[in-house]
């Protein structure tokens, strides 16, 4: 449905380097970069934008793919090294899926950042 969206913060380099860090093990890094904002993405295509803002963004949640629970445990490490605020740490939330496994950390800007598995572990 979405072929890209873009999310305002107001502390661009924190929310740059948690973004390329807690991404990395997804395979997921920069495609572009300009004065007015990064493009993050894979296989050459930016999905996320970041730009400055100097009003404070509303709080957004975005949820990434990952191919395994590893991929989680790895994005939710490096998240937290990179100033992350744990807001659910790895494991499965039946609750919304049989299969979900998810964490959560909030950024720089309050937005909440996930990665989500949807298949089982092995």
């Amino acid at each position: 449905m979405f072929v890209h969206i873009g999310m305002g913060v107001t502390d661009y380099a924190g929310s740059k380097n948690l973004f390329l860090k807690a991404l990395e093990p997804l395979g997921v890094g920069i495609v572009m970069e300009g004065q007015h904002g990064l493009g993050i993405g894979s296989s050459g295509k930016p999905a996320l934008w970041l730009f400055q803002t100097t009003e404070a963004p509303a709080p957004f949640h975005l949820a990434f793919a990952a191919e395994n629970h590893q991929q989680v445990r790895d994005f939710e490490r490096a998240a937290m090294e990179a100033g992350g605020t744990d807001n659910g740490a790895p494991r499965m939330r039946g609750h919304f899926h049989p299969k979900y496994y998810g964490a959560f950390v909030i950024g720089p800007d309050s937005h909440n950042v996930e990665a989500v598995c949807l298949r089982p572990e092995g």
